[in-house]
């Protein structure tokens, strides 16, 4: 919300040495946070001055555009007094208009100078200015025309403009949606500074009467109020005046037409949106009521929409005419020939505009205060402040009939203890200065007793976001300040430190990054176009999902039930943009439904009991957190130093053998077929009889859906089973000063049986002198016979007293041999 401050200072006597800094500093305290202070002449120096429109000439060209070749009298500005030909793209204005000119030497914001230069044949000595060129706006519909009273060609146009004037744009948060007015800013300014204010809002309106245009409200509860006021014999030629035009274009928005204007400007004023419908556009009585399911209307901005039961509407007898509220309709639009008009000034329930807003995309700068809740008490007064300046300004006549149907709703009472601000900020604010800060803001105090037993407050009609003792509380506090809350430091729970499900997971964390994995966080919501994605067959049990209720896109309504998603796509976007390799990591929740049905919502005036809580516990989907890691491209870059390689499955595989390592677990391999991984290339790991998950090659079709190079590879795993099988003490790793035995074999198994079977034989054969055992080659061919392979595998054996005999080598090994043979079946080599 941008509000000029001279506009500020006509409703609130600020000190007159307040500074715009101090006055911003002490508003943003207050919640009315600071975003910018505008100067409008910052960036623009040089002559720039009011230019009369003598002549302008529509020149076709050659690219298709059409150009004006304009003489301007500038007055004695260029120092000839001549006329000044300018070239102008716009088409928006004639002879004898009043524009804006910067001159040959001037300035415009952004750094742009102007010179006398040669274009379209001719030597162009100037700018007729835009609001957007002078940065006073965003109008790219045309350069702006002025009000006619405003000067003579070749005067200044900086104080015309209000480019001295300062402007201060505020950063409003929703629940603040009075201050979206210089009401409301300078309640707040007086309440800042404890200074008189003048409501532009209170004033003496007319009692409604029967002669009132005829309106019917069928939904009260949508439409508490309507008031509606006539006027007729407007001049619709007649000029907005300069000072109008001036604070309209100062807070952001475009000048249009004196009674479009006024609307607005009563609107900025008051905060109460108003509407005006051409009033010999109408037949019959206003109506307003829900739509009917398909119904249509064509709204301001030429758009048809299909309306819903939910819609407010406005109608005649000839159908729709304005979404309530939101936008008002074409069929009643004022034009340029509108001589009579209806005002309307009506409440709207909030949640209803918002809604409606939403499903129709609509914005605009009424919806915008509907929907965030706006007085409801001052209807009455903003349409007679509308017609009183039509009146003024336009050459109208006020018609006596006035139409007011319905009451304002009534702000409900809170209860609050008047300690409650100090045991809350801990501020020590005592019960006279809660009930002084509470009248301050406009809010009826009924004090109990003496006022230590508590008071009962109505908040005042404009703040539909005070509803109970918290907010209360929160606007005792603001006042009084929030610097005023004094510092306490948490004490810090002696011998605690961190979980060890926190310790587990840093440690998890560092072994990642050792490892040269980087972690990334995704959006973990996922849809069945994620699934297909993944190639999950329609019956996999990832693709049953906890599904979302208000999901933030359609594509990707649920929870998602693996982490994988999110990672390939991260991995996809780096590979996408050059990186020669990616190793990416994310540990997070995934939900599983457990089919107990909705969790039950209980009030807010009681902590649930034991009861309630195990009820809203059995409702929640199972959560288990998961890690997922990518490895794709390069795993190892080449260089001077040799060969580099790309990831593997076996990458994969081993960064779930580091984990269980690290912390502790034996973890048992097998294999798998299941997607997104590549058959027979995914390992399957289990805890025991629990499944952990799955390492291995990533099937080309989910590489080619997700942008990666064929062959990267993938694991994802069970973070909370594998944390809790991991024993609280790991044993550290014991060492020998006696020499190692090495001894190699090779054996001959069937290609069906898994390398971890025959590792885990001879293990189990070898003994305890068996330091370490490993896979070092695979051999499959003519001579070891079809459907077989051969594995050679590297023995280590250490004892820790003494150093082993040939003997005892030989014979750990026979045993170690004899184990496989009789587990697995395998034969030496």
């Amino acid at each position: 919300m941008k509000a000029p401050l001279s506009w500020i200072k006509e409703y609130v006597d600020l000190p007159p040495d307040a500074t715009t800094e101090q006055i911003t500093d002490r508003l943003t305290d207050l919640g009315l946070k600071l975003e910018a202070i505008h100067s409008a002449a910052e960036g623009i120096t040089g002559p720039l001055v009011i230019g009369r429109v003598l002549t302008m000439a529509a020149e076709p060209q050659k690219n298709g555009k059409t150009i004006n070749w304009c003489t301007v009298d500038v007055g004695a500005a260029n120092g000839t007094g001549e006329p000044q030909g300018i070239v102008c793209g716009a088409h928006n204005f004639q002879p004898g208009d009043l524009v804006v000119v910067v001159l040959p030497g001037g300035v415009l914001p952004g750094g742009f100078e102007i010179s006398a230069r040669k274009t379209y044949g001719h030597v162009s000595a100037g700018m007729i200015c835009s609001a957007r060129e002078l940065g006073l706006g965003d109008d790219h519909e045309g350069i702006m025309v002025l009000p006619a009273e405003v000067g003579m060609p070749g005067e200044d146009a900086f104080d015309v403009l209000g480019l001295r004037e300062e402007v201060i744009e505020f950063e409003i948060n929703p629940d603040r949606a009075y201050a979206l007015s210089l009401r409301g800013i300078a309640r707040e300014a007086a309440l800042a500074f404890d200074a008189p204010y003048r409501d532009p809002a209170l004033r003496e309106t007319p009692e409604p009467n029967a002669d009132g245009y005829p309106v019917l409200v069928d939904d009260p509860v949508g439409c508490p109020v309507f008031v509606a006021r006539t006027v007729i014999g407007f001049d619709p030629a007649a000029p907005t005046p300069a000072w109008m035009v001036e604070r309209i274009t100062q807070t952001g928005m475009r000048p249009i037409s004196l009674a479009v204007d006024i609307t607005n400007y009563v609107m900025l004023e008051t905060g109460r949106p108003i509407h005006g419908y051409d009033l010999d556009k109408l037949r019959g009585a206003i109506r307003v009521r829900r739509a009917v399911e398909g119904e249509r209307m064509t709204t301001l901005d030429s758009a048809e929409r299909v309306l819903s039961p939910e819609d407010l509407v406005v109608t005649d007898d000839t159908g729709i005419i304005g979404l309530g509220g939101v936008m008002g309709g074409e069929t009643t639009e004022m034009s340029a020939t509108t001589t009579s008009m209806l005002i309307e000034a009506a409440h709207w329930d909030a949640v209803s505009m918002f809604r409606t807003g939403k499903r129709h995309k609509i914005t605009s700068e009424a919806g915008k205060r509907n929907e965030r809740g706006v007085d409801p008490t001052i209807c009455e007064a903003a349409a007679d402040r509308v017609v009183e300046l039509l009146v003024q300004l336009g050459g109208g006549t006020a018609e006596p009939g006035v139409t007011v149907v319905g009451t304002p709703p009534e702000q409900p009472s809170i209860g609050m203890s008047a300690d409650l601000p100090a045991r809350v900020s801990g501020i020590d604010i005592d019960a006279d200065t809660v009930v002084a800060n509470l009248l301050a803001i406009g809010a009826a105090v009924d004090v109990e007793g003496d006022g230590a037993e508590g008071v009962t407050v109505t908040p005042p009609p404009w703040r539909p976001d005070v509803t109970d003792p918290f907010d209360l509380v929160e606007e005792v506090v603001r006042i009084v300040g929030y610097d005023q809350v004094p510092s306490v430091l948490p004490r810090e729970a002696a011998g605690r430190g961190l979980t060890r499900p926190q310790k587990l997971r840093r440690r998890i964390g560092r072994t990642l990054a050792g490892a040269g994995c980087v972690e990334v966080v995704s959006f973990p919501f996922v849809g069945d176009a994620t699934f297909d994605a993944l190639g999950l067959p329609a019956d996999d049990v990832l693709r049953r999902t906890v599904p979302l209720a208000n999901p933030l896109s359609a594509e990707e309504p649920a929870y998602t039930t693996t982490l994988l998603p999110g990672v390939l796509k991260a991995a996809g976007r780096n590979i996408g943009r050059g990186a020669p390799g990616v190793a990416l990591f994310e540990t997070g929740t995934v939900a599983f439904p457990v089919d107990r049905g909705p969790a039950p919502i209980y009030g807010v005036d009681r902590r649930p009991d034991d009861a309630d809580l195990q009820k809203l516990f059995e409702a929640l989907p199972r959560q288990p957190q998961h890690l997922a890691v990518v490895l794709a491209g390069e795993r190892e870059r080449a260089g001077w130093w040799g060969q580099g390689r790309a990831a593997e499955w076996s990458d994969a595989v081993g960064l779930v053998r580091r984990l269980a390592a690290e912390l502790g677990v034996t973890v048992d391999v097998g294999r798998a077929n299941r997607m997104p991984w590549h058959p027979g290339r995914c390992a399957a790991f289990a805890i025991g009889e629990l499944e952990l998950g799955h390492a291995g090659e990533l099937h080309p079709r989910v590489c080619a859906q997700f942008g990666l190079p064929q062959r990267s590879a993938a694991l994802e795993i069970d973070l909370d089973l594998l944390m809790a099988q991991a024993p609280v003490v790991v044993p550290g790793p014991s060492f020998s000063s006696f020499p190692l035995a090495k001894e190699d074999v090779a054996l001959v198994v069937a290609d069906d049986i898994p390398a971890t079977a025959v590792e885990a034989a001879l293990r189990a054969g070898a003994g305890e002198l068996l330091e370490s055992v490993r896979l070092f080659d695979v051999y499959t061919g003519e001579q070891i016979g079809e459907g077989r392979k051969s594995l050679a595998f590297a023995l280590r054996f250490r004892a820790p007293d003494r150093t082993l005999t040939e003997a005892e080598t030989s014979a750990a090994r026979d045993a170690a041999v004899a184990r496989a043979a009789e587990l697995v079946g395998a034969v030496q080599r």
